[in-house]
């Protein structure tokens, strides 16, 4: 079974409210609301990957110091197994805008289960609501 590496990011404002982005149409999943990030190109490290994607999603510059590792998913899907480090992150420069059509939504911890997301997303939920 391919193993694919998606790294992911849990943006926590000043409220402690955690940033989560819409699949948008078209795309897997579509529908589903996922912590923002994206698969790594080749020789990519996740860090680098991570700043990238958070870039070109959502518009915002992030230093590498102010990614922390915080827990990962394993998950295995019918065609492949993702595996997806977490970082968590308090501070950016700008403002998060949805730059590719997705639906951005600012929530507390406690409320993520509300929104549907992909089964990897879901065992990270309540190490957000520990840390939070």
């Amino acid at each position: 079974m391919k193993l694919v590496l998606v790294v992911a990011c849990a943006l926590v404002d000043a409220d402690g409210r955690v940033l989560i982005a819409q699949r948008p149409e078209g795309k897997t999943l579509a529908g589903l609301w996922e912590f923002p990030g994206g698969k790594l190109e080749p020789g990519e490290r996740p860090e680098a990957a991570l700043i990238r994607e958070l870039h070109e999603e959502i518009g915002i510059t992030v230093k590498e110091a102010c990614l922390a590792p915080l827990t990962f998913a394993s998950h295995a899907y019918d065609d492949f197994h993702l595996l997806m480090p977490l970082y968590i992150c308090r501070r950016w420069e700008g403002l998060a805008v949805a730059r590719e059509g997705q639906q951005l939504a600012w929530v507390r911890a406690n409320k993520l289960r509300d929104y549907p997301m992909p089964a990897a997303d879901i065992p990270l939920i309540p190490h957000l609501i520990d840390l939070l």
